[in-house]
This record gives structure tokens, sequence and C-alpha cells, in this order.
């Protein structure tokens, strides 16, 4: 019985770490598909990248050999952007829908 008391509050603050992601679906060079749901995660070509927070307003995820930077805007609008194999990088573009 001590183990559900203790783990309902664990599995609360792990809900709440991917709290500011918003739905995204990106294209990003190289063939590089990006989708997050609402509160996460985010997928980077089919796959659950290696999410890492840094505050309420911007995320790295990283799988397929690419970092993806998800970042929300002051207007609540995200940006997405890419760092790949050998420091390719650039801007992903948001896909409408």
């Amino acid at each position: 019985m001590k183990t559900l008391f203790l783990a309902a509050p664990l599995v609360l603050v792990a809900n709440l770490a991917h709290a500011g992601i918003p739905l995204v679906n990106a294209t990003c060079p190289g063939k590089i598909e990006v989708h997050a749901d609402e509160g996460g995660p985010i997928y980077i070509n089919g796959k659950e990248g290696k999410l890492k927070k840094f505050n309420d307003n911007y995320f790295e995820a990283r799988g397929a050999g690419v970092t993806i930077s998800l970042s929300i805007n002051p207007d609540g609008s995200p940006a997405v952007s890419y760092t790949g194999k050998n420091r390719a990088n650039g801007v992903c573009e948001l896909k409408k829908g």
C-alpha cells in the first residue's frame, strides 16, 4: 500500500515534465520528419526521441542521429530546428493542420 502512495506523486511529476509541448508536425532538411502530440513526446522519423526539457519554452529531442530543438515563441507558436551529423543544421518547416 505504501508503494501506491509513493508512486502516485511520481507519475504526476513525470506527466508535468512534458506539459509545454504543443501539437507539432514539421519537415526538416534531409527528409527528417518531426511529430509531437500536445504534452509530448517528440517523434523523429516515427521513433520516440530522448527528450530533455530546458524550461517551459524550450525542449530538445535526440534520435535518428539528429537533435530536434522545439521552442515556444512568446505568442505561443512553435519553432522547430535541427542539428544533424557533421553539424548540419537548419530550420524545419511546420506543416499546416
